[in-house]
């Protein structure tokens, strides 16, 4: 995952960084109110840090454990401090996964 360095971000960029098309970043703010970028006179999107953290976190309980958008707002604005626990988890044991099978290929490519 990309470290989010910067103050703003455009919907492209947060696309990219999080694997999500833009269309599910419009659809998702179209029926949350957690997450509202803030726009410009343009009507450009930009999109802060912890903007992304929610994202995150939408995205593990939407996709990954199988609610609803509703439910997945409730459960955040009622239990953020245990959904973000279980999606660092998680998180980290994807990371641990990925390098497992790196490992793995290593080890058969040397065989």
């Amino acid at each position: 995952m990309q470290e989010l360095d910067k103050k703003y971000y455009k919907i492209s960029d947060v696309s990219q960084i999080l694997g999500i098309p833009e269309s599910t970043l419009r659809f998702w703010e179209s029926q949350l109110s957690i997450v509202k970028p803030k726009r410009n006179a343009k009507n450009t999107r930009f999109y802060t840090p912890n903007d992304i953290e929610i994202i995150k976190r939408i995205h593990y309980l939407v996709k990954d454990k199988g609610m609803r958008l509703d439910m997945a707002q409730a459960q955040i604005r009622a239990n953020r401090d245990g959904v973000d626990k279980r999606f660092e988890v998680v998180d980290r044991l994807k990371g641990i996964k990925t390098q497992l099978k790196e490992l793995q290929k290593a080890l058969d490519s040397i065989q």
